[in-house]
């Protein structure tokens, strides 16, 4: 049976029941007291009653912190992910696990769509979605999704920005005045289609002859990467000068900044670095190579991500058909 106290002009309520926690909560009469102890013994018997009690005291701000230190902080991409959790924290962070309703999900969704792609906010939905995944298999907490039910944000169209070797000398000129490694790691990324961190994580001892060995790659599977000429001459002119046998210096922060105004002073509009990845890879189909040497190559295990990533030059086909 419940049990009452009488505190400064409120009743509070405590169930004792073998076998469940003790529960009680505090109401402004004793009836609505009695009402709530009523169902929550009958809940209780009928063997229906959860505890509710951390998930409905757990902001989204502190669950997304415990999620950061004990999921994030293990994905190759948590780097990236902690703007996305920033974002998370400051638009619902206020909210609890049990408080948060779809429409409340909703209507982030439409807010972030204002300043952010598509498929930025699908990524964020992602992440949120995750963390209640995690809440409920893992933390033990009985959680209903919010995201689950809601319309996700269509995807951005396709990109089929192409850049010119004329457009590519421009930029490669103005980086040189930037920052002496830039030129180095453009030329690189165009001939050799690895990623950014990729390239700023290769080490002098990982380059054998005309192969570069990644062993630490985005999608967790080491891959050798032929180097054409060009490729082992912007590797061979860099100094070799750092102590822990990294070839580039520059951050990667540095890296996007420097090249988007490399691009603005080469007169280049639209243009970003992970586009030479892009480029990368219609050139390897341009010069006559399989879909299957591409993959090998490029390190794609989705052929269809790897189509997103191709876009071939309408005039070397027509070239090629006579």
């Amino acid at each position: 049976m419940a049990t009452y106290q009488k505190r400064s002009g409120s009743w509070r309520a405590i169930i004792r029941k073998k076998g469940y926690p003790q529960v009680s909560a505090t109401f402004d009469t004793k009836a609505q007291a009695e009402r709530w102890a009523k169902q929550i013994e009958t809940e209780m018997s009928q063997s229906r009653f959860i505890d509710t009690r951390e998930a409905d005291s757990l902001t989204i701000a502190d669950a997304l912190e415990r999620y950061k230190r004990e999921i994030s902080v293990h994905k190759k991409s948590h780097r990236n992910e902690r703007s996305r959790l920033a974002i998370l924290t400051r638009d619902l962070g206020g909210y609890t696990l049990t408080s948060l309703r779809s429409s409340d999900v909703a209507a982030y969704r439409d807010r972030r769509l204002e300043v952010a792609s598509g498929s930025t906010v699908r990524r964020d939905l992602a992440l949120l979605s995750h963390l209640y995944t995690i809440a409920l298999k893992e933390w033990g907490m009985p959680v209903e999704n919010p995201c689950a039910q809601i319309r996700k944000p269509k995807l951005n169209k396709d990109r089929e920005q192409r850049v010119s070797d004329a457009a590519l000398g421009r930029i490669l000129e103005a980086a040189r005045g930037l920052h002496a490694e830039m030129p180095n790691l453009i030329t690189l990324a165009v001939e050799s289609g690895m990623r950014r961190s990729e390239m700023l994580g290769l080490k002098r001892e990982e380059v054998k002859g005309s192969v570069a060995y990644l062993a630490d790659t985005k999608n967790g599977t080491a891959r050798a990467v032929p180097l054409s000429s060009k490729a082992r001459e912007a590797i061979n002119s860099l100094p070799v000068s750092r102590l822990d046998g990294r070839l580039f210096a520059i951050h990667p922060d540095t890296v996007t900044h420097y090249f988007a105004r490399s691009c603005k002073d080469a007169g280049v509009a639209g243009l970003r670095f992970h586009d030479l990845r892009h480029e990368a890879t219609s050139r390897f189909f341009e010069r006559g190579l399989s879909i299957m040497e591409v993959a090998a190559i490029t390190g794609h295990k989705d052929m269809r991500m790897l189509r997103r990533y191709t876009h071939l030059n309408p005039s070397t086909l027509a070239a090629k058909l006579g």
